[in-house]
């Protein structure tokens, strides 16, 4: 009797340790000069002043920019995820030829993967995921099309883009016109919004 109270013990311990483990790594004690001390380490905190809207306008961009950035940014991450890939798959490629072939197979599965999603976006958002994208790469959207599809069609949806009052080449500004965003991508990240 006493020997199967010991291995339930055993058990309990054991179980305990297992479900604190994903705490493990964000705090821990430590002793010092024979004091213990608890540390634990919290995610970072963003603290900006509250927002003060001066009409019902500002107020109306700033949830819809709150809106598009939450829908948008995760797809932002992956797709820069998948760039990496390609530039890594792309890279180990001999020649041209068996590089476009590879890109146009690749193409097509990011299409099957992102256009449902894409289809049923607002046309703020897709200028707001051209934004991220350019946050993520330091690369603007005519950049990442030329480098991927090329100049003429980096062109040709330039062309289409300004008839549309937009610009591919329009960088991200994070400091000035498009601090705002920055201001809710913070806040997005870190989980307070």
């Amino acid at each position: 009797m006493k020997r199967l109270l010991h291995i339930w013990v055993l058990l309990a311990v054991g179980m305990n340790m297992f479900a604190a483990k994903p705490y493990m790594d964000s705090c821990m004690l430590h002793v010092q000069d024979g004091d213990t001390m608890y540390l634990a380490y919290l995610h970072e905190v963003w603290v900006y002043p509250p927002m003060k809207f001066k009409n019902k306008k500002q107020e109306k961009f700033y949830w819809r920019t709150v809106r598009d950035v939450k829908k948008c940014l995760p797809y932002a991450k992956a797709i820069t995820a998948d760039m990496a890939f390609a530039d890594a798959e792309l890279a180990k490629l001999p020649d041209a030829k068996s590089r476009k072939k590879w890109w146009r197979n690749y193409e097509r599965e990011l299409f099957k993967k992102y256009e449902k999603d894409f289809r049923g976006m607002y046309a703020s958002q897709g200028m707001m995921l051209m934004k991220l994208m350019d946050r993520e790469t330091d690369r603007t959207s005519y950049q990442l099309i030329e480098q991927y599809k090329g100049k003429g069609t980096a062109n040709f949806w330039q062309f289409v883009a300004k008839l549309f009052q937009n610009d591919l080449k329009e960088g991200y500004d994070a400091s000035d016109k498009d601090r705002i965003t920055e201001r809710v991508i913070n806040l997005v990240e870190a989980g307070q919004l």
